[in-house]
């Protein structure tokens, strides 16, 4: 088991429904020191690769595509949710669909940011069906850039988000990836990696 896994079984709670929450240490209260072995580990992952930026969607994976990003020494890029008066010119634009808050957005990245000579690291903290995933992929390549890989912190294995994006033929480096979850007992079982 590895440190995000035990973090997990200690700190995370399983709710009906196939909610895992992590609020307490991942998504709402953020601990920095799993941060920066997360960051750790995603610079090892992906150490061949000529990253120069990160990548991510707003709100909850900011926070970890920081980290990520002082390991890699690169600028941190993120979607934004909604158009703002603070973003002028051009931008990329991309619908996804968030399984937790069971809403479409459109997402944008101003394209002053992102471009051909781009080598990103897509950074989020879970994956359940792949739609946000699949939307920064998009911005991606309508910036004319290169995926370079895929980070998430944790996966939810039993849907088919993974499946999907492995299959596109990226490289997707998941930290946990669960497989299953038991409300009554609060058990997490996790894949083998």
């Amino acid at each position: 088991m590895n440190f995000l896994e035990e973090r997990i079984v200690k700190d995370g709670v399983v709710k009906e429904g196939n909610i895992l929450k992590v609020d307490s240490f991942l998504n709402h209260q953020m601990d920095i020191n799993l941060f920066d072995q997360m960051g750790e580990e995603f610079k090892r992952r992906f150490a061949d690769k000529p990253i120069n930026k990160i990548v991510t969607i707003e709100a909850s994976g900011i926070g970890i595509a920081c980290i990520v990003a002082r390991h890699f020494g690169v600028p941190v890029v993120f979607a934004k949710k909604t158009q703002s008066v603070n973003i002028d010119g051009e931008v990329y634009v991309a619908e996804v669909e968030s399984f937790t808050h069971k809403c479409k957005n459109q997402v944008i990245v101003s394209k002053k940011f992102l471009g051909p000579d781009d080598h990103v690291l897509v950074i989020d903290d879970f994956l359940a069906n792949g739609c946000a995933l699949q939307g920064l992929i998009s911005i991606v390549a309508q910036a004319g850039g290169t995926v370079e890989g895929i980070g998430i912190a944790v996966e939810k294995g039993f849907q088919q988000g993974g499946r999907i994006i492995r299959n596109l033929g990226y490289q997707l480096e998941s930290l946990a990836i669960v497989d299953g979850m038991d409300a009554a007992t609060g058990k997490v079982h996790f894949r083998e990696q």
